[in-house]
């Protein structure tokens, strides 16, 4: 069983890598927001915008960080 002080340090800094991220960036880094396959449809007094590409991507990413540090959580 995982011991749930390692998991809860290890999520404390996950958050505050991207807090630090955001902070230094000011903004979303790296294009992301504004990539082929994000959904945006403005018109006179309507805009929409749906990030699926960069969700799609982001969710990859989160998935292949949290199934690294299963591995080393269960050695």
């Amino acid at each position: 069983m995982v011991n749930l002080g390692k998991t809860l340090i290890i999520v404390g800094i996950i958050f505050l890598i991207v807090g630090v991220v955001f902070v230094v960036f000011k903004r979303i880094p790296f294009g992301l927001g504004k990539l082929p396959g994000d959904i945006i449809i403005k018109k006179e007094n309507f805009s929409f915008y749906f990030p699926l590409t960069t969700s799609i991507i982001i969710s990859v990413v989160i998935s292949f960080i949290l199934f690294v540090i299963s591995k080393f959580l269960n050695k």
